[in-house]
């Protein structure tokens, strides 16, 4: 019998260019699960952590409009950031 695969119910894209970098402690501090996370330079999406998203929008209220999409695998849905873009 072969491994048993998790399902996979939500996909994170973030587009870090939009991120200022002052932003991106404050949206990696906020995200309860962890799923953010920062390099040198980026934020960026831990894929390992993407299933746990409890859907709480926090990431969504903080980003600049567009900046993060969370698209509902089971089901037809998708979340956008709605945060004010950056002056």
């Amino acid at each position: 019998m072969g491994a048993i695969e998790m399902g996979v119910f939500i996909k994170i894209e973030l587009d870090s260019e939009r991120i200022a970098p002052e932003l991106a402690p404050r949206l990696i501090a906020v995200c309860p699960v962890n799923i953010f996370a920062q390099n040198e330079t980026r934020v960026h999406v831990q894929p390992e952590n993407e299933d746990e998203c409890t859907l709480c929008e926090l990431c969504l209220e903080l980003a600049p409009r567009g900046a993060v999409t969370i698209h509902k695998l089971y089901k037809d849905g998708t979340l956008v950031s709605r945060g004010e873009s950056p002056k």
